[in-house]
């Protein structure tokens, strides 16, 4: 199975990065899954104005970026809040693809202060079923990100693995059962 762990904050240094690093190095580790991570920082998408239907139908500087999304069976969203929501960059790179039908979504919002993107995990929780997507009920949501992990998504917290482990366990789980080559359409 092929799993995208899209890094959903613009900014240059981002502490939310590194927990999208700590996953990635935590799904390599434990499972046989392709695990790639995708940073809207390395996209340069302008603001919509075309869905890329395929690959082949994507701008050639977007077709990188537009394999490992139709490659991806599952993802994995990691987000600051933006001003009690997700981040644009996040949700203009969602935009730029078709919905994302039956696909599993884990949800991983992360702040430096306390809530740890409480309010950004509710907004996601209404991203998600408008992309047709399934969202795994176990969310990681992260207080203190930048205590956590390292800048090379190294764990610092080793505490918060009693936070990790469940929230990996469900969505794997989840993303196992539910693959979209498995689903039959009723005619």
């Amino acid at each position: 199975m092929n799993i995208a762990i899209i890094a959903g904050s613009p900014r240059k240094g981002s502490v939310t990065h590194r927990l999208a690093l700590f996953l990635k190095n935590q799904l390599t580790s434990k499972t046989t899954h392709d695990i790639n991570i995708i940073d809207v920082r390395d996209w340069n998408l302008p603001l919509l104005q075309d869905v890329f239907t395929t690959v082949e139908n994507t701008p050639l500087e977007f077709q990188p970026l537009a394999e490992m999304m139709f490659a991806a069976d599952a993802f994995i969203l990691v987000t600051p809040e933006y001003n009690g929501s997700y981040s644009p960059a996040l949700q203009n790179l969602l935009d730029h693809f078709p919905k994302q039908s039956h696909k599993v979504f884990g949800l991983a919002p992360a702040s430096t202060g306390g809530t740890g993107g409480m309010r950004a995990s509710q907004q996601l929780l209404l991203l998600v079923p408008a992309l047709f997507g399934i969202a795994s009920p176990y969310m990681l949501v992260t207080p203190f990100v930048d205590k956590k992990f390292t800048a090379e998504g190294e764990l610092l917290d080793e505490n918060f693995m009693k936070m990790v482990d469940p929230f990996l366990n469900e969505f794997l789980w989840l993303a196992e059962t539910i693959k979209p080559e498995s689903v039959t359409v009723y005619n």
